[in-house]
């Protein structure tokens, strides 16, 4: 299983899992709304801090990764020149839809929004005639508006179909997964993807009830079959947190998709160009934290050991925590970490 020994050793975040993107403060400590309240309505975490962050060019060409209702998008054209250029992408065509019913984005010629997985963004600007861009910002997890909407499955806070894809249109559902899957191969990814101690209970929970009855079909089915399979609870934490997470996770193959679009941005960004990655789990902070390492740090071939040590191709800049305003304002902020590199001339495209 891909990733297995990363995410035994991660831990999940108390609450809903992999939250992000719920409420944003200004830099005096206040709320900032994104998108105007409403049902399913959506803030932003960290939201001064990533775009103080990416933007090191108001002429520049920038790339928001992860669009949801737009928060980071909104202020970077606040700040973006007329000659400057923001391409959002989001897997999820509800945000999409938002995005191009929203009148004032619709009529910025500087703002495009496309429906597109992290692992298609090179090909997508390359259509575009992008070949290099000054940053790149990704708010990794699920939104407010997903986990809000029961229709979705991401919460076990709210009854409805047992979906958790964050793109309607294509993949595997968390329900056909569970239907076909065997009990090991369930409980390895609850185990890898959770770091649920209950992972085989619950698998072979899971599997039992399927053979003796219809599918699970529903987050309440899956939520009620795992609380009678947990036998201790945590503290302050829903019994299904981390098999939700696991599941949602492995679904929506968040951790590969985070992997090609940081490998993606070494090609894309040019030099100075900057990379700002806001993550709630540590499975995904790991991938981050390590590829950034991995590129910021002098390596010597040991073969060679009067050669010079390899060119680094990023410079670690920060790594940032929600502040105690804003924690104070959104508890959920308290486990974001923001990281920021900057792109340096080896290798890189002018």
């Amino acid at each position: 299983m891909a990733h297995a020994k990363a995410a035994r050793r991660a831990s999940a975040a108390p609450g809903t899992p992999g939250a992000r993107s719920v409420r944003a403060v200004g830099p005096a400590g206040n709320p900032v709304s994104v998108d105007g309240g409403g049902p399913l309505s959506h803030t932003t975490v960290l939201l001064h801090e990533a775009v103080d962050a990416v933007l090191t060019s108001p002429e520049g060409c920038y790339v928001d990764g992860t669009f949801g209702r737009g928060g980071h998008s909104r202020l970077l054209l606040e700040r973006l020149a007329p000659a400057g250029r923001l391409i959002a992408i989001d897997r999820d065509p509800q945000a999409v839809v938002y995005a191009r019913a929203d009148a004032a984005l619709s009529a910025d010629p500087r703002f495009q929004i496309e429906h597109a997985a992290f692992a298609e963004l090179p090909a997508l600007l390359a259509a575009r005639g992008v070949a290099a861009i000054d940053g790149l910002l990704l708010d990794l997890g699920v939104s407010s508006p997903q986990i809000d909407d029961p229709a979705r499955g991401f919460s076990f806070r709210f009854t409805g179909p047992l979906d958790m894809r964050m793109d309607t249109t294509r993949g595997e559902s968390a329900a056909a997964f569970l239907a076909r899957a065997t009990e090991q191969e369930i409980a390895e990814v609850i185990r890898d993807y959770g770091e649920e101690r209950f992972a085989p209970a619950i698998a072979r929970a899971i599997v039992a009830r399927q053979a003796e009855g219809p599918p699970l079909t529903t987050t309440a089915e899956l939520s009620a079959l795992v609380a009678r399979s947990v036998r201790t609870r945590e503290a302050g934490q829903d019994p299904a947190t981390r098999t939700f997470q696991a599941l949602r996770i492995f679904v929506n193959a968040e951790l590969a998709q985070l992997e090609q679009v940081l490998e993606a941005a070494l090609a894309l960004l040019k030099p100075g160009g900057r990379l700002v990655v806001i993550s709630f789990h540590s499975l995904e902070d790991r991938i981050v934290k390590t590829f950034i390492a991995r590129h910021s740090r002098e390596v010597f071939d040991r073969r060679a050991p009067f050669a010079p040590p390899a060119a680094l191709r990023l410079h670690a800049l920060a790594r940032l925590r929600a502040s105690p305003a804003e924690v104070a304002a959104n508890p959920r902020s308290r486990s974001a970490i923001l990281r920021v590199a900057e792109r340096t001339a080896v290798g890189a495209l002018a």
